[in-house]
């Protein structure tokens, strides 16, 4: 996971294992399971009761944002042979897992 620190002072105390990303020990999110065929962007803030919270709105302090970039695709064939109009192999688009690496 590339990590950016966009500003001085304390951070929030956080755990990453796998897809996993843990923030004080409250939430957790599975990263895997919110790539898209798209990017994603998540904000992480404090609402007004000091609970960690997904999503940004006014009155609520910044804590994290995480970027997961557009799911990625592999091709793989599916070993049924040529076409009839004798075209290669037929190939199905398969999804790669996600590369914690890739994240910010």
């Amino acid at each position: 996971m590339i990590i950016v620190e966009k500003n001085e002072g304390p951070k929030i105390p956080y755990s990453v294992k796998d897809t996993k990303v843990t923030f004080d020990d409250d939430l957790t999110l599975n990263l895997a399971s919110r790539e898209q065929d798209w990017p994603v962007h998540i904000d992480i803030c404090f609402d007004n009761d000091n609970a960690l919270v997904i999503g940004a709105a006014a009155g609520r302090a910044y804590v994290a944002q995480i970027d997961i970039p557009a799911r990625q695709y592999e091709e793989v064939e599916t070993g049924n042979g040529a076409t009839e109009g004798g075209e290669g192999e037929e190939a199905q688009r398969v999804p790669v897992a996600l590369d914690m690496d890739t994240v910010t």
